[in-house]
């Protein structure tokens, strides 16, 4: 997309969707006369806004669900994503210290994490690179030092918690990345939200057939075929699901072809640890959407189990 191309994303009503520049401008005027400030300030910032509000809602702002750009009478853009986190949300963090529209702006770690705003969809989140990064193919993610974006999505997790409305077990939530067939925008971006109930079912009756390497799943999952592999621990830091499903000689030259999914479990003896998930695509198969392992509507969620009384509980809700 060319230029900072604020205006194709008409995705958010807040009143921060200005370009930032011209903000900055705005607010360094303080040598104006005052009453040009003060009485001409309301009508120039009308008239600067009213355009624009206009455009965003005569362009039916594209709403999120997962890997696809769903706008009816829309055009798909591929970058709307990229858009969204480097001309809204990282300049809004910079200049504000607001993320909003995203529920989260982390400049340190290099991400962000946005909330789907399709209400078909209440909790699903996304995590996406502040840098540059297209996709699962990017040699970027393999690269000496790269951030590890999956740690940082399982910590994300207490997002859709509070979305949930409890604390969801290990094994009812799910991170998962779509194949470059299988995607819509080209900015990676990590999808956090509940596991379906069947894949979960699926994978504790199969539990004995998954072991420290990667080796076929016995039964289809989502109706499609799936490698499978356990590692140990609580949570991901130190431990890169990209690397790890590199090192089969066979993906390395075709990091595109996959998507990954990964699950939280909990083991005999009450062991932490995570179930990695692999599938390859082609143009025109199946096998295109680690994301078709998860349930964006959550129907987990309203399983009694664990079920807490006070959200407090759950940390930075009120961020959401």
């Amino acid at each position: 997309m060319p230029g900072r191309g604020r205006q194709s994303v008409g995705w958010f009503r807040h009143s921060r969707c200005v370009d930032p520049e011209k903000r900055v401008k705005r607010q360094k005027s303080k040598d104006a006369d005052e009453r040009t400030v003060g009485a001409t300030h309301g009508r120039r910032l009308t008239t600067f806004l009213r355009p624009r509000m206009l455009w965003t809602v005569a362009i039916c702002a594209p709403l999120l669900t997962g890997c696809a750009v769903l706008a009816q009478g829309a055009a798909r853009d591929p970058n709307t994503l990229w858009v969204v986190v480097h001309n809204v949300c990282v300049q809004d963090q910079q200049i504000f210290a607001n993320p909003a529209p995203c529920a989260e702006v982390n400049l340190t770690d290099g991400y962000v994490i946005l909330k789907d705003p399709n209400p078909s969809a209440p909790t699903h989140f996304l995590l996406i690179p502040t840098a540059r990064v297209t996709g699962i193919e990017d040699p970027a993610i393999l690269s000496p030092g790269a951030p590890n974006y999956w740690a940082q999505a399982w910590h994300a997790r207490r997002y859709v918690d509070q979305r949930a409305g409890r604390v969801l077990g290990r094994d009812e939530l799910s991170l998962a990345i779509n194949s470059v067939y299988g995607r819509s925008q080209d900015q990676l971006h990590i999808h956090i939200d509940c596991i379906k109930p069947a894949v979960r079912a699926t994978l504790r009756a199969h539990a004995n057939a998954i072991g420290p390497n990667w080796v076929p799943f016995p039964v289809l999952l989502a109706g499609e075929p799936y490698l499978a592999k356990r590692i140990a621990g609580s949570d991901l830091d130190g431990v890169s699901p990209f690397q790890l499903l590199a090192a089969l000689p066979e993906t390395h030259a075709a990091m595109g072809e996959l998507s990954l999914v990964v699950t939280g479990e909990t083991g005999a003896g009450g062991r932490a640890g995570f179930i990695l998930l692999a599938g390859r695509s082609a143009p025109g198969s199946g096998n295109k959407w680690g994301e078709a392992q998860q349930d964006h509507r959550c129907t987990l969620a309203r399983s009694p189990e664990r079920r807490v009384a006070n959200l407090t509980n759950v940390s930075h809700f009120a961020r959401l």
